[in-house]
Order: C-alpha cells, then structure tokens, then sequence
C-alpha cells in the first residue's frame, strides 16, 4: 500500500491539538441514497455548522474521472464552470459550541483500503470519538407513516435493542461499509444509519429522510444539532406529494395498500420496525413503478425544494 498520509493534507492553520475531541461523520456518498438523504442531511450540515476545512484530500488519485465525468458548462462560445470532485474533511460545531467533524465528497473509485487507513490516521489525530455514517435505501413503505431505519455498528451497544428487517446476507460493497468495519477491526466505534425511504420516492427529494437521519445522529452522539430547515422542508415535501395525490385513486390506492401493510406489521409485531414478512397484498415493482411513473413526473423542482 503507498503511503495514506500523502492522500491528504492538512490545513497550516488548523490547531488540532488546541481543539477537543469530537464525533466525525462520513457523507461520501453510498451504493445508492434513496431521498437523497445523504447529501441533503450534509448540506443542511454544512449549512449551520460554521465549517472549517481541516483536511483536504488528493481527488485525482481516487476518482473515475471517465466513468462518472464531472458536469462542465458551456456559455455560447466558451467553458465557464467546472464542478471540481472534492474530498474534505471539515469541523463544525453544534448549538452548544461542541466541536464535531464532517467529511464531503464522491466516494472513491479507488483505493479504497488506503483511504480508510487515511481516514484513521486523522481519526486518531483528531481525537475522533465515533465515526458515523447516514444514507436512504428504498424500501415498500408509505410517506404517511414514521420514517423507519435500519442501525448497524461495530459495537451493538452503539445502537440498542433495534431490530433489524435483515438477517445475513451478501450486499454490493460501499466505501462507507468498508470503512465502518476496518474503523471496528482497529477498534474505533463506528455506526451508522440505512434510513428506509418510500420507494416510490427514491428518485426525489424526501427530507422526511434527511430529517430522521439526522435525529439518529443527535441521539446516538449527544450533538444539538438544528434541525429547522429540514423540519420546514420536510413540510414542503408532504404538502406537494398529498397535492399531486388529490384525485388520483391509482396513487391513493397503492399508498393505501402499503399503509395497512405497514400497520399490521407494526401491530403484529409491537415494534417500528418497517420491514412486513406478508408481500401478498403489495403489488410488484413493477406494478408501482408504471401506477407512479407520471406522478412522480408531475412533481416540479418548486415542489421539491
């Protein structure tokens, strides 16, 4: 393995040793994120947590550039914006004034086990109490019902007694995954948050997601972080899916069949979690897909934001 203290580099200006210890958590994006829970719960992140970069890291060694081409644009005659890929390890602080870190950007296409062993490094630098992780998957839940989640840890301690819609099974591997369980191997905590997102949404905005996503991480590390702009966006959200769904029984009916699906669940099994053993009564995916097609074509970028 090259050496993974030359992927980053560390703001001269940053005193970390005058600065406490904190929680990190790692938005670099998944397998896939459903909502778009993972980049909204960063921006918002980012957006009230006065950042401050610490670390910077060497994109050009980590990413795809052909395989996922970063989006330029072209002005008449000419190039006049480059979306440069980015990697940034930056501290933020809650509404106590408590230091917590965040770390931005593509996942990496490559070197996936020297990145880790980079990220460790500033873990112990840092003094870095937990590292977390958040994301969406989609599952055949309903937008009116509480947003569910599925918890995983290095230690089960880290998340309670949550049951969890799984039992063993083979996955596509993720950076974020692989880095939760060498953070466990070398003994650092680390947790992190699969938040289940209505399916038939998972293309779309969905802060309900963004929102439950960040409520898992105010309680698993104490932070009082805000959570205004999410609540109020959360309220766009649902008011525009239930204005696109007046008067479309198709999209009333399925809502309606994933609705008792979920509340005989719940009342069978006196727990929240979302996932139903009986699909019987669901209708396919491909069955959802072509009765939510044109509803979810019909939903603006107003109504989204």
């Amino acid at each position: 393995m090259l050496n993974p203290t030359d992927l980053y580099r560390l703001n001269p200006n940053y005193d970390h040793l005058e600065t406490p210890p904190g929680v990190l958590v790692v938005a670099l994006g998944a397998f896939i994120d459903a909502g778009e829970t993972q980049r909204m719960l960063s921006e918002h992140l980012i957006e009230t947590g006065d950042p401050e970069v610490v670390a910077t890291f060497d994109i050009d060694q980590l990413f795809d550039y052909r395989g996922r081409r970063p989006a330029m644009v072209f002005d008449v005659n000419r190039y006049a914006e480059y979306a440069t890929p980015t990697m940034l390890l930056q501290r933020l602080t809650d509404r106590d004034g408590h230091t917590y870190y965040l770390l931005t950007g593509s996942e990496p296409d490559l070197q996936w086990e020297r990145v880790v062993e980079a990220i460790r490094e500033l873990v112990v630098k840092l003094r870095v109490s937990l590292v977390v992780t958040a994301h969406g998957i989609p599952m055949g839940v309903p937008h009116t019902r509480p947003v569910g989640m599925t918890a995983h840890a290095t230690d089960s301690s880290l998340i309670g007694e949550v049951h969890s819609p799984f039992g063993r099974v083979q996955v596509p591997g993720s950076f974020a995954a692989l880095l939760e369980l060498r953070m466990g191997e070398a003994g650092h905590p680390a947790v992190g948050f699969a938040v289940h997102i209505p399916h038939y949404l998972a293309g779309s905005e969905f802060a309900e997601g963004s929102l439950a996503a960040l409520n898992a991480i105010v309680d698993v590390t104490g932070l009082n972080l805000p959570n205004d702009a999410l609540v109020a966006k959360a309220g766009v959200n649902q008011r525009a899916i239930a204005s696109e769904m007046e008067g479309n029984d198709e999209v009333q009916a399925v809502v309606a069949a994933l609705e008792q699906q979920y509340d005989a669940f719940v009342q069978g099994q006196q727990s929240p979690n979302l996932w139903a053993g009986d699909t019987s009564e669901i209708p396919s995916a491909d069955q959802l897909g072509a009765e939510f097609e044109n509803f979810l074509r019909t939903v603006s970028d107003d109504d989204k934001e």
